[in-house]
């Protein structure tokens, strides 16, 4: 409706000037009026300079507006402006109406900004945002408490606190997870998300000690590993001392002294075979539970290198090659892409791979569909994985919960080492180590990696 106004009166200025100028040529020539043209081109160019104006006002109001919204100005108002006259009334409001509407939608995303930032300041784990210079856009009260740094204003700044943290934080790729020991009261666990906003990259970072929570979860650790210390040592100790005390009885009661030594009975020689025989295995299995318990305190630092997961499956199926021949059990491979490849202690992860597939193993013997799969495949920023899954007789949900703790096996020939080295090597790559299974249906032990 506006437009057509505005058209309408152009095209009657437009109209209007050409009649003039007819007028004043006719005049000239046919009336032989020598000031007519002039008069009449002093007219012409007053329309000229009004139309003019009239295009220029429209231009001028519609550069305010859009003025104010880029400027997000939203006081101004075009309801006094009344010089291009009432047919523009319906444009002012319009443009009022669209200001109006600008001005509640920002308000209301300050009161959400406000909102988020009370939110951010008061919960518990610590915040920090920077962009890809460094320079920290967010950090809440909980990250200022956890860092005690001074003028925090650069990502930089973390390396007062930890050159090392610095280090890691800058090589935390998105979705990444890390825990890092600061000092003995200070251990984080480190999140990193990654995000655009006002066309920069920044980098959010959430921060939470869980020095108390490991403190914790380290005395009831060490408490259930006295347990098992206690009764494993308890359990060779007990007999050996019992049969030190029945062979000194066999000793007393079946020896005789001689003029060249003792003489024992065959009855009582026996005896003491037998129970010497008994400490000697006794003492092998106590040595055995010692040398299991420091393999699973002295795993050294895993020395990273890019391998081909591929290569890492050949690695493994070639060492086992004959026992899974002996044992008729068929291993299906399957990579995507054939090209993934992961950055680990190639050494570490293929000892890991040959535990878990012997396990399976064993879980098969009575099965007639003796197949393992071996997987690797990943997720994007979720990470890569690598999977070890069989269709035997499962694990039950009581010992699923506790297969990981050190110690506890559900084989009567296991040392109950195995998968907890194994979750400690996965734990020292920066990655975890899970199991689902379905007893009778499926189980599925997955290495994560990011």
């Amino acid at each position: 409706m506006v437009y057509r106004r505005f058209f309408i009166g152009i095209t009657i200025r437009v109209i209007l000037i050409t009649l003039v100028l007819f007028l004043g040529v006719w005049l000239y020539y046919t009336q032989n009026l020598l000031l007519a043209p002039f008069i009449l081109g002093l007219i012409v160019i007053f329309q000229m300079i009004e139309m003019i104006n009239y295009v220029n006002s429209i231009n001028q109001k519609l550069a305010r507006f859009l003025d104010s919204i880029r400027f997000t100005d939203f006081s101004s108002s075009f309801i006094s402006d009344s010089g291009m006259g009432g047919s523009f009334k319906e444009v002012n409001k319009a443009f009022n109406e669209v200001m109006n509407v600008f001005k509640q939608t920002r308000a209301e995303k300050e009161e959400q900004m406000l909102f988020l930032q009370v939110i951010i300041q008061h919960i518990n784990t610590g915040i920090i945002s920077f962009n890809s210079s460094g320079q920290i856009g967010v950090i809440n009260n909980a990250a200022k408490h956890l860092l005690q740094i001074p003028q925090f204003r650069l990502i930089s700044d973390l390396g007062k606190l930890s050159p090392k943290l610095l280090k890691e934080v800058r090589e935390m790729k998105p979705g990444q997870r890390i825990s890092f020991k600061v000092n003995p009261n200070l251990h984080l666990i480190i999140q990193s998300t990654s995000l655009k906003m006002g066309g920069q990259s920044w980098t959010l970072l959430s921060l939470q000690n869980i020095n108390a929570e490991l403190q914790s979860n380290e005395l009831e650790a060490w408490q259930n590993l006295t347990k098992v210390l206690r009764h494993e040592i308890m359990n060779s100790i007990t007999p050996i001392s019992s049969l030190v005390d029945s062979l000194r009885t066999i000793l007393d009661e079946d020896s005789y002294v001689q003029q060249e030594g003792f003489l024992i009975k065959r009855d009582g020689y026996q005896d003491i075979q037998e129970g010497l025989e008994t400490i000697a295995n006794r003492s092998r299995g106590l040595v055995g539970f010692v040398n299991a318990y420091r393999d699973y305190t002295n795993i050294p630092e895993p020395k990273k290198e890019l391998i081909q997961v591929k290569t890492l499956f050949e690695n493994v199926l070639t060492l086992m090659k004959e026992d899974l021949r002996n044992a008729q059990v068929q291993v299906k491979t399957d990579v995507i892409p054939e090209d993934l490849a992961i950055l680990c202690d190639a050494d570490q992860i293929t000892m890991i791979l040959i535990n878990l597939v012997k396990n399976a193993s064993e879980s098969l013997q009575s099965q007639a569909d003796r197949v393992i799969c071996l997987k690797g495949f990943t997720q994007g920023d979720s990470g890569t994985f690598l999977q070890v899954e069989d269709h035997g007789p499962g694990i039950i949900p009581e010992a699923l919960e506790r297969i990981f703790v050190p110690f506890y096996s559900t084989k009567k020939t296991g040392s109950g080492i195995g998968l907890a080295i194994s979750r400690q090597i996965m734990n020292l790559h920066r990655g975890s180590l899970q199991v689902t299974s379905t007893p009778n249906e499926k189980t599925v032990f997955t290495l994560s990696f990011r």
